[in-house]
């Protein structure tokens, strides 16, 4: 059955227009940090319209929408300031308890992902176990019907927000590295569980740092096979880049920054020249494009099980950059005395101050997820090879 895509737009924006609630809307459009509450409010309404889930098939709870729905969907939410989707629950760890979960995991870990009952986070890196991920050390040993874990895990995004983590622990070290790693999903509340914010430089809170100490957690939470977790891993790591919703947010972040810009030469009534700022406007304009053709293809490989090659760190690499330059702009239209106001502890009510805080925030998106040097190398080794 052939797909009307111009009707199925405008069912979108009508929805949007209709459904996201104005307050929500108003955070995203001030470029404000958008929390649980914004997230989690929307999820609901996504998931009770049978839309929480656009990138999932449907005999998981998903749409089964194909790609150029998927797309339009994330364009339109985008361009009326709709919040994107929660990544850790609908983008990550969704997808591998679709691929690696048991019936039983599915039907018990799935719809709360899809109704927003459940917010995860990530417990991937550990001091000194970054870039090296297969060196971490956070320990879990079966003891019955239950593994009991010991470790600590670091730059925890949303830790003190989510009532799940999914995390690799190491079950063996008889075996190489990589074999001795499993993944186990694990409720924040267990006894054990102690989470520590890490202030970052932008004033908000993303990051903590969490310590598992005796942790008891049902063994049936286990993701795959005992000593197996860096398959499931690499399935994460690989789709981590890839979901629409990253293009998305940067899209919004554009439209943000051209709100600011147009605000700002208003306000200066002709006493400042934006015609550089619109110039450098347009250029990211072209890289949020350029990102949305390359997300569409690499979508389309995981569909049809295709190779992705470095386009995950090709798209990841454009996307924080792309963002670095648009919040320089922002920076530079609100102009040098915001800084100023925010460092005398305007906060986040002061709306230059809050350009200021998207500015820091920004800066650890070419570190974050892998650095831009990382990528860089990776995409030489593929397309030069390795010296």
């Amino acid at each position: 059955m052939s797909i009307d895509y111009a009707a199925f737009r405008r069912e979108l924006e009508e929805f949007a227009r209709k459904s996201c609630p104005p307050e929500i809307r108003a955070v995203v459009a001030a470029g404000q940090k958008v929390t649980k509450r914004e997230y989690q409010a929307w999820q609901k309404i996504l998931n009770a319209r049978g839309w929480g889930a656009p990138g999932w098939p449907r005999e998981a709870g998903g749409t089964g929408w194909d790609i150029k729905q998927r797309l339009v969907f994330e364009e339109v939410m985008a361009q009326n300031d709709c919040p994107p989707l929660y990544h850790h629950g609908l983008g990550h760890i969704g997808p591998v308890i679709i691929r690696f979960g048991t019936p039983e995991q599915k039907a018990r870990f799935l719809p709360r992902i899809l109704d927003g009952s459940d917010w995860y986070c990530q417990g991937y890196s550990e001091p000194g176990s970054g870039s090296d991920l297969a060196s971490l050390q956070t320990s879990a040993r079966r003891d019955g019907d239950e593994y009991v874990i010991n470790g600590q895990k670091i730059w925890t995004s949303h830790a003190h927000e989510a009532n799940m983590i999914y995390m690799l622990v190491r079950t063996s070290k008889e075996a190489k590295k990589q074999d001795g790693i499993s993944l186990l999903l694990v409720p924040m509340d267990a006894r054990g569980v102690t989470v520590r914010p890490i202030r970052s430089i932008d004033g908000w809170h993303h990051l903590n740092e969490v310590f598992f100490d005796e942790v008891r957690v049902r063994a049936d939470n286990l993701l795959g096979e005992e000593g197996k977790g860096w398959t499931c891993a690499k399935y994460l790591l690989e789709r981590e880049r890839l979901p629409p919703a990253n293009v998305a947010r940067l899209e919004l972040l554009r439209r943000q920054v051209t709100r600011v810009v147009d605000d700002a030469a208003q306000a200066a009534a002709g006493r400042r020249d934006f015609s550089t700022l619109r110039h450098k406007l347009l250029q990211c304009e072209a890289d949020v494009k350029g990102a949305r053709v390359l997300m569409a293809h690499a979508t389309d490989d995981l569909i049809q099980q295709r190779p992705l090659g470095v386009q995950p760190s090709v798209i990841k690499m454009i996307c924080g950059e792309c963002a670095q330059r648009l919040t320089t702009i922002a920076l530079d239209a609100v102009g040098p005395q915001a800084a100023h106001r925010f460092l005398a502890d305007a906060g986040e009510d002061v709306p230059s101050a809050t350009w200021i805080q998207n500015y820091m925030f920004t800066r650890s998106r070419t570190i974050a997820g892998g650095t831009a040097e990382v990528q860089r190398n990776v995409i030489a080794n593929e397309l030069l090879g390795a010296a």
